[in-house]
């Protein structure tokens, strides 16, 4: 579980698809059967990790598999991550927002984030402003139906706060810390990101298509 506080911008040190795969978005890796191992450089995510922690790799938990000691730390990448995240995308030297797992005891500064990206949005906008930037992005129409205007959304791994909807797209104020401490400094028009729309829209929407809350006040499936 993460709260999309970026911790710090790591590096992609090194992307190793599998036999006969391809880097880079629309290619080979995004849409067939094959997993990949990437290398990545967090000096602060790697200072207390240990193997088989989670750490949020641009919104994408992902499980350390190894440790080398030099400020870095292995992920294995399975074709279905590949396939409904913007990871494909990635090459040596590309930035990526990192996250280790929230502890119990912290405080939540965002939302509740899992890591479980549901598509991928395209940056459709992008209004600088005095301290801010006003940006939009693009995403699925079946995906923009859990987006709600003031609610929360993680965008590349990082808890925003939307500012408009509309049926294709929503917006966001990135604010002076965003812009300086996360990818999305950088990301300009035609950058694919990560979203995860907040959980709980999503758990409403299946116990109601499930039946579960019925119209007349009680509960399906438990006895009275």
């Amino acid at each position: 579980m993460f709260t999309g506080i970026v911790e710090e911008v790591g590096t992609v040190v090194q992307l190793d698809l599998a036999p006969g795969g391809t880097g880079g978005a629309g290619g080979d890796a995004a849409g067939a059967d094959r997993d990949a191992r990437l290398v990545l450089r967090g000096p602060l995510v790697t200072s207390d990790a240990r193997h088989g922690d989670s750490i949020a790799v641009s919104g994408v938990c992902l499980t350390v598999t190894d440790l080398p000691g030099d400020g870095t730390f292995v992920v294995d990448v399975m074709p279905e991550s590949l396939r409904r995240t913007a990871l494909a995308d990635l090459a040596p030297g590309s930035p990526v927002n990192l996250e280790r797992a929230v502890r119990a005891d912290a405080r939540l500064g965002g939302h509740v984030v899992q890591g479980h990206v549901d598509g991928v949005g395209t940056v459709r906008r992008r209004t600088p402003g005095p301290r801010w930037d006003e940006v939009e992005i693009a995403l699925d129409p079946a995906l923009a139906r859990y987006v709600a205007e003031k609610g929360s959304v993680a965008v590349a791994g990082v808890s925003l706060t939307v500012t408009a909807v509309g049926p294709d797209w929503f917006g966001v104020s990135l604010i002076p810390t965003t812009l300086a401490e996360t990818t999305l400094g950088d990301a300009a028009v035609g950058t694919r990101v990560n979203l995860e729309v907040d959980v709980l829209a999503k758990y409403v929407e299946r116990l109601l298509s499930a039946g579960a809350v019925a119209g007349d006040g009680t509960t399906a499936g438990v006895a009275r």
